[in-house]
């Protein structure tokens, strides 16, 4: 038996399906379960953040507290 089981409980019967994840939900589960891998514009970005906050001299915070 594997690991990947779903239980369904229907409450209005009292019914109880015990089966194996097909491929399509397991796949799902494994696509919402996969770590986050920044892009490389998304590290360019953050780099170029840091390095304009460093360049001020002022912290995130700073930076938020003075746009808004």
């Amino acid at each position: 038996m594997s690991d990947n089981i779903i239980t369904i409980h229907n409450a209005e019967t009292d019914e109880v399906i015990t089966r194996e994840m097909t491929v399509q939900e397991l796949d799902e589960l494994n696509a919402v379960n996969a770590p986050y891998v920044p892009t490389d514009d998304e590290i360019k970005l953050a780099a170029d953040k840091a390095a304009l906050l460093a360049k001020l001299g002022i912290t995130a915070d700073e930076a938020k507290l003075l746009l808004s």
